[in-house]
């Protein structure tokens, strides 16, 4: 896992599963609350369990609304294209459309999107 701090942003990189569940996402907001002081954090999607992408199990939800209560902005970058579920790319669209959480496709968009 990759850190680095662009203004009052975190950007973290990861070749491996970072967040698995609610306990580890948890733990992740934590660690990089406390390292960088941030309370904007982006993540690349391969640092997420595909389950995640699936709404049906929950997964998103739960672990997003963690995101919201705590105060953290979180922007998820990376290629959503190979998922085909309407709930999903509906789900992507009104979170794109609110100001706590994102998806896109690149840092820098990311990074655009916690600065507005």
């Amino acid at each position: 896992m990759q850190t680095k701090m662009i203004n009052d942003i975190a950007i973290v990189n990861s070749n491996e599963i970072i967040i698995k569940n609610v306990e580890t996402a948890i733990d992740f907001m934590m660690t990089i609350q406390s390292e960088t002081n941030c309370n904007k954090i982006v993540l690349n999607k391969e640092a997420i369990v595909d389950d995640f992408f699936i709404l049906s199990k929950g997964l998103a939800g739960e672990i997003l609304q963690k995101f919201i209560n705590y105060q953290i902005k979180f922007a998820i970058y990376g290629d959503f294209s190979s998922y085909t579920s309407k709930p999903l790319k509906d789900f992507i669209y009104e979170s794109n459309k609110g100001k706590d959480i994102f998806f896109v496709a690149t840092e820098k968009e990311a990074i655009k999107m916690l600065t507005m």
